[in-house]
């Protein structure tokens, strides 16, 4: 028997297999799928269970969720295929605890009572181990003691057999000097491009047969993607302020509370030097009004920063004590020295602000749209469950328009673009996350816009891809015709200036704007150029020249000289070692991947669908 103290497998393996039992079990582990059948399949003699399969779907579910923020709902699970990759992740997790079996591997009950008290699901309020906590956790996902401590022991048997399969697996040097070499090559190139402005002459227009022509050729482009035809019903805060009906007396109230706002004494934009004495602080202002030393440098020489002596906006109130020699300065400059709590202070004055009153009648207005804004969203709030229970006795979306007041609306909508028919609704998170997963027949519901306020819609219908008709889209059709003519015209400029450097011509000599790039490395981005310039370049030997097309235009790019890194250095070093780890990391993938597929092909595997398909209609 095989000991699993000092197995290769980190714990964090284990770990993660705990936390897929204890907090994925929180939503499936309780579930009782009924019937005989409580196994999707097996690979040799080692069963999936119908739980298993759950709880890693759902975890897979929620992950994706999670990533997204978005609800996956079964139907698009299975689409995706989603829930076959995580049905072939188990049945390869039950190849190697079947193989695990067939060789004796295990580990002892020690061993497994040292891996539990070291969970800290499982720890009670001074940290150690805790057996109520441990049951209680247990129970509340459906698993006896036994039970876990029994799937513990296999997923650790499991853990030693991939530990000593990948165990030592390194790969060779001369594959990571290799590696190590392609990626650290680097290129020196001359660049020449040609832009629009590099043209001749200016396009002529097109006819309409090659308008047709590039049409035909590009109707991707002018295919509208699968679209949603939607009714709408909404109101928004802003929709509702002018039928607010506003208090005169509350207006003056809110005016009074925000005294502070509006009605706003003389202030100073000071900062603040303490020292520790009063004959040091006198002896520096001395050597600033005789010009030997500067504010700034006397921070500088406490170790201080700025940011450690500003003080800010303050009005002579906030300085205390120090007001009344801040406030004398008629202008900026440094009073003091101050007592302060902190000891005697220089403060310097760098700004002077004048007192600022802002009448009532001045305002108004603003007070006047807050509170009506404020006003709004609470009858918003008041709103949303009459509208949810209209909804629910089967309103209409017309009916809830005419009967609540709110706006109704139809749009059609796509995801990640703006309506036909440009609604502003079209501009909230809240109603494109909506519209994405809202289907026809769907019950309409009430929800929340970010601004407080409320939405319903209806998906009427389901318009799939659809070529625009030329007629249509001329104006596109012209734009991106032009656009090509303008490519080829200056990729043949540019053929022509290639042509000319390889007869002896100097860079400078055959036009277009010059620039020079040294020490490329493979993975490098060049400002202004497309990606796959430097991806042609290192296609290319010392000598060569290529041309590639631009976003506007396009470039020549010869390759003056090609360097070969040294491996010898530290950093070469450090970099090889990383590559070594990577590579290793991936050979090591490969070769438990390699083992599991043989495992599966010679033990054979059975999948039993009615019991697949009894776990997913779970998630319906």
């Amino acid at each position: 028997m095989a000991k699993g103290a000092k197995n290769p497998i980190s714990k964090a393996v284990v770990y993660v297999v705990l936390l897929l039992l204890i907090v994925g079990l929180a939503g499936f582990g309780a579930t009782n799928f009924g019937g005989s059948t409580q196994v999707v399949g097996r690979v040799g003699d080692t069963e999936i269970g119908l739980d298993r399969y759950a709880r890693a779907l759902e975890q897979e579910i929620s992950a994706i969720e999670a990533e997204t923020g978005e609800r996956l709902p079964i139907a698009q699970v299975r689409e995706r295929g989603i829930d076959r990759v995580v049905l072939q992740r188990l049945v390869s997790l039950a190849a190697l605890e079947d193989e695990a079996s067939d060789l004796g591997l295990s580990v002892g009950d020690a061993e497994v009572a040292e891996q539990i008290r070291q969970i800290p699901a499982f720890e009670g309020m001074d940290g150690s181990f805790d057996r109520e906590a441990y049951s209680f956790a247990l129970d509340r996902v459906g698993l006896s003691p036994a039970e876990f401590e029994e799937q513990l022991r296999e997923e650790t048997s499991r853990s030693i057999l991939q530990g000593a399969l990948v165990a030592g697996v390194q790969p060779p040097g001369t594959f990571v000097d290799t590696l190590y070499d392609y990626a650290r090559q680097m290129r020196d190139l001359t660049v020449v491009t040609f832009g629009p402005d590099a043209l001749d002459e200016e396009v002529p227009e097109p006819g309409q047969e090659e308008l047709t022509a590039y049409y035909e050729a590009n109707e991707d482009a002018f295919t509208l993607p699968r679209r949603k035809r939607i009714t709408y019903a909404w109101a928004t805060p802003e929709m509702l302020t002018d039928a607010v009906e506003v208090d005169e007396e509350a207006l003056r109230r809110l005016y009074e509370e925000r005294s502070d706002q509006y009605d706003q004494p003389e202030r100073r934009l000071v900062e603040r030097l303490v020292f520790p004495d009063t004959a040091a602080a006198e002896a520096a202002l001395t050597a600033l009004e005789d010009g030997e030393t500067e504010f700034d440098t006397l921070v500088a020489d406490r170790g201080l920063e700025a940011a450690d002596v500003d003080l800010g906006t303050r009005s002579r109130a906030d300085l205390a004590a120090a007001g009344e020699a801040v406030f004398a300065l008629d202008e900026p400059g440094i009073a003091g020295p101050v007592e302060t709590s902190l000891g005697p202070a220089l403060y310097r004055v760098n700004a002077i602000l004048s007192a600022q009153t802002t009448p009532f009648e001045e305002a108004r207005e603003e007070l006047r749209d807050e509170y009506a804004t404020s006003a709004a969203r609470r009858e918003l709030g008041d709103m949303r469950e009459p509208v949810a229970d209209l909804l629910a006795g089967g309103a209409t979306l017309e009916e809830i328009a005419e009967e609540t007041g709110m706006s109704l609306g139809e749009t059609v909508w796509s995801p990640g673009e703006a309506s036909a028919a440009g609604a502003d609704i079209d501009a909230y998170e809240a109603f494109r996350a909506a519209a994405l997963q809202a289907q026809p027949g769907d019950f309409p519901e009430v929800a929340e816009l970010s601004d407080g306020g409320l939405f319903a819609l209806r998906v009427d219908d389901v318009l799939e891809p659809e070529l625009q008709p030329l007629d249509a889209v001329r104006a596109e059709v012209v734009q991106g015709w032009t656009a090509q003519a303008v490519q080829e015209r200056l990729v043949a400029r540019a053929e022509e200036a290639l042509a000319r450097l390889r007869d002896g011509a100097a860079p400078g000599e055959v036009g277009g704007t010059l620039r020079e790039e040294r020490d490329v490395l493979r993975d490098e981005a060049l400002e202004g150029l497309p990606g796959d310039l430097v991806t042609t370049a290192f296609a290319a030997e010392e000598g060569a020249g290529e041309v590639v097309p631009t976003a506007d235009g396009a470039a020549v790019v010869v390759v003056d000289a090609v360097t070969v890194p040294g491996g010898a250095t530290e950093e070469a070093q450090a970099v090889k070692q990383g590559v070594r780890q990577a590579a290793g990391q991936g050979i090591a993938q490969d070769i438990t991947q390699s083992f599991t597929r043989a495992i599966e092909a010679q033990k054979g595997i059975s999948l039993d669908q009615s019991a697949v398909n009894a776990v997913l209609s779970q998630f319906n």
